[in-house]
């Protein structure tokens, strides 16, 4: 029975030691505040923004020019904005990946 209830404190001291670890961390790198946070989230954005207008242009250019059955702006709007969402994930995931690498180094 003291097996059983040692395993759950044993898993509950690990998660305290691990916040506290991410607590001191942050404290380190202070450089890393509200403006790192806000900087990531204006880069997400503008990474979905500008391939979304882009794909835009390049379809109302195609509509002017190939006037047609298919409502090009629309195309390329949901291709852009496919594309800017891929982008804005892959800088989310390289983000993640770094903060876990140096997590896990210390």
């Amino acid at each position: 029975m003291e097996k059983q209830e040692q395993k759950p404190q044993g898993e509950f001291a690990e998660n305290i030691g691990s916040r506290e670890t991410r607590k001191i961390q942050a404290r380190q790198n202070k450089s890393k505040g509200v403006w790192f946070g806000l900087g990531m989230m204006g880069m997400i954005g503008w990474s979905v923004a500008i391939p979304t207008l882009i794909g835009v242009a390049i379809g109302i250019w195609l509509d002017i020019n190939n006037a047609g059955h298919i409502s090009w702006t629309i195309t390329f709007l949901f291709i852009g904005l496919v594309v800017g969402c891929a982008n804005a994930w892959y800088w989310v995931e390289r983000e993640r990946k770094r903060i876990e690498g140096s997590q896990s180094d210390e």
